[in-house]
């Protein structure tokens, strides 16, 4: 059988005829890479379940020692097979088992130094990176990649579901880019990024392939038109590496990698990368599937990684309160943070975010005051850091502490003596290899003082919940405050969360910054502009979005003006998960996924567009029972927000049940 299908993928692949070429094919035979050398040029091309899914795609690297994207010559190639079993406690599953056949084909150029391609390829997911050799005469011993020839050739009919990329050091206090640009859903792959430089990862594409016949009513044979999706990323960028994105499409060359921008972190840095030898680049990511499930599954981001060091103490997972995303600066003060501890207090929560300015208008001595005050709750503070002084203009602070390994660490150790366990860091300068190194320095500091980070302002996380045990999420994302900050983005709040079940939450942990509460962005909950969504859908967002620290952004008043079942279940809300299954959706229209943590499943669905959608689930695990059923009533005449309901849905023995979403609505179903 797998000569069959090595064959077929041979076929399949147009690979001209090439000098020399090897294939490696997935344990279940269904995805397959061939990677060969023509006229000195390495290339690769991927096949799933009988079809071409990307064409001929260029690889190598562009180096000081030399260039790896023309003249080489094959060496050898090696097959081999890796399988691990292994934990997480985290992300969307617990335990993980990888099954991966292997090949590595080693290059060379005519002076002789080796490259060597390794793929790893598991059922849906390939990863690749490239680990550069010494020359003959052992040195030199540390090299500078400079660019990367690496390409994703699919077919010009393919549709993108991407964001842009945007050009540095521009908008609010010139911190782009922040990563917070917005997706276009079904885009042709040949039309150009808003901002000219490309895009960045995750990126999700959509092809129609011929798929299996089906009978009409006339007994005849039709052809059925299937979607193949594919998820293109990176992971295992640590200090050693810059990251990348993609560039813009070229007919015949696809998407290439692309490294930052010269003017990134306020121009400071190289563009490439410092590595020693024998050294290698982080993993490029494909993940292909017949249906979205592979796409919001996938652990293939964490599968190929180690931790890189252990956790300092058990880091604990919960919910966090935050004042600023409703009652923004004004609020950092120490009596309405009071309010938000106590707050906490009455969830059952176990952190409360103290956001940015909080050393000039609260102050270090008044924040132990607090976090005491916390502690009797309870509760423990959780920190908010401007992470630098020198990349951009963002001026709240405190600022130059972060980025400061002197000040970093006092910080870092009068934190722990007053029980903060946590810090949200903000406002980061881009993907070069100098901000990597940053990244990763809190995070090794932080665990050296039992404190977990968040990132926002940030670059997506590549694998950094496998790598750094005490990181929880990030953003790299348009987020929440965009909500609050204009009507525009509150009335594409359903559009937003709909896409990044299937694209950013899917590489990674995604702290999008709560599920807001209030029905108007305004402290008193009656002026300014409504929220779009209905309570059940910010809440179903506690499922359809995964955080291991997940911020419920309620306010004081929501402990009385809500009904005691929405409290209820902002009250027991879980963080953690053992396994994670996607039973419908669509990016950026709708997303309809289960979790579940211990021997309890919650299967949360958002609707992110202006129609009702009335769905089958197929939902086994409540087979034959009666479930939970958040949902939400019509709306009515002169109605923004619906009104929610709780209600019983009997479930068939065979695991189906019917629901529907309303417009910008949600639904939850759980155990009774």
């Amino acid at each position: 059988m797998r000569t069959l299908l090595t064959w077929l993928c041979a076929v399949i692949a147009p690979l001209a005829i090439w000098a020399e070429e090897k294939t490696v094919v997935s344990p279940d035979g269904k995805l397959c890479v061939t990677v060969a050398v023509e006229e000195g040029r390495a290339f690769y091309t991927v096949a799933y379940d009988g079809h071409e899914v990307m064409g001929r795609s260029a690889l190598g690297l562009r180096t000081n020692l030399g260039d790896f994207t023309k003249n080489l010559t094959w060496q050898e190639a090696k097959e081999g097979n890796k399988v691990k079993d292994y934990q997480m406690t985290r992300t969307k599953k617990s335990q993980i088992h990888y099954d991966a056949n292997t090949l590595a084909v080693t290059l060379q150029t005519e002076k002789k130094v080796p490259l060597t391609v390794e793929f790893w390829v598991s059922d849906n997911n390939i990863a690749f990176r490239y680990l550069l050799g010494r020359g003959p005469k052992d040195n030199p011993k540390c090299a500078i990649v400079e660019s990367e020839a690496t390409a994703f050739n699919l077919p010009e009919e393919t549709r993108s579901f991407i964001c842009p990329q945007i050009t540095p050091m521009k908008g609010w206090e010139r911190t782009k880019p922040s990563y917070e640009e917005e997706y276009k859903p079904d885009e042709p792959v040949n039309a150009k990024s808003q901002f000219g430089v490309g895009y960045t990862f995750p990126c999700l594409f959509r092809q129609e392939v011929d798929g299996m016949t089906q009978e009409t009513k006339g007994k005849k044979l039709a052809a059925k038109k299937e979607n193949v999706w594919i998820l293109l990323s990176e992971t295992g960028v640590t200090s050693d590496y810059c990251g990348a994105r993609l560039s813009d499409y070229a007919l015949g060359v696809g998407y290439t990698i692309a490294y930052p921008q010269e003017g990134e972190n306020n121009g400071f840095g190289s563009t490439g990368a410092a590595i020693m030898l024998p050294g290698c680049t982080p993993w490029r990511t494909i993940t292909v599937g017949r249906t979205l499930q592979p796409i919001v599954e996938t652990t293939v981001h964490f599968d190929v990684l180690d931790p890189l060091y252990a956790p300092s103490e058990d880091y604990r997972a919960g919910r966090y309160t935050w004042s600023w995303l409703i009652w923004q600066d004004d609020a950092t003060v120490y009596e309405d943070q009071v309010k938000f501890i106590d707050l906490a207090a009455a969830m059952g929560y176990e952190y409360c975010l103290v956001d940015g300015l909080w050393d000039s208008q609260i102050g270090y001595n008044r924040i132990e005051e607090l976090a005491k005050y916390a502690r009797t709750k309870n509760v423990s503070l959780m920190l908010w850091y401007n992470s630098n002084g020198a990349e951009n203009d963002a001026p709240q602070g405190p600022r130059g502490v972060m980025n400061n390994s002197i000040k970093r660490k006092q910080d870092m150790a009068w934190m722990k003596r007053i029980g903060v366990k946590a810090i949200k860091v903000d406002f980061f300068g881009g993907d070069k290899q100098e901000t990597m190194r940053l990244y990763e320095d809190i995070l090794s500091d932080a665990n050296d003082y039992g404190i977990q980070v968040i990132f926002h302002g940030c670059t997506m996380p590549r694998g950094w919940e496998r790598l750094y045990p005490n990181y929880v999420a990030s953003e790299a994302a348009l987020a929440s405050e965009n909500v609050y900050f204009s009507e525009y983005h509150a009335k594409k709040e359903g559009f937003q969360m709909a896409m990044h079940p299937f694209a950013r939450n899917a590489v990674g942990s995604f702290d999008w910054g709560g599920m807001m509460m209030n029905r108007h962005m305004s402290r008193d909950n009656k002026s300014r502009h409504p929220r779009y969504t209905s309570d059940v859908f910010e809440m179903a967002t506690a499922i359809t979005n995964q955080t291991s620290v997940n911020c419920v952004a309620m306010c004081p008043n929501n402990l009385t003006d809500l009904p005691q079942f929405e409290l209820d279940f902002l009250r027991h809300v879980p963080t953690t998960w053992d396994d994670t299954k996607f039973l419908d959706g669509y990016p950026t229209q709708y997303a309809v996924i289960a979790r579940r943590t211990g021997g309890k499943w919650y299967v949360g669905g958002i609707n992110g567009t202006d129609k009702a959608i009335k769905l089958t689930l197929q939902l086994p695990m409540f087979a034959g029972q009666n479930v939970k059923y958040y949902t939400d009533e019509p709306k009515k005449d002169g109605e923004v927000i619906p009104m929610s309901v709780l209600k019983e849905l009997k479930v068939s023995k065979k695991g189906e049940a019917q629901v529907v979403i309303q417009p910008m609505g949600g639904i939850i179903l759980m155990y009774i």
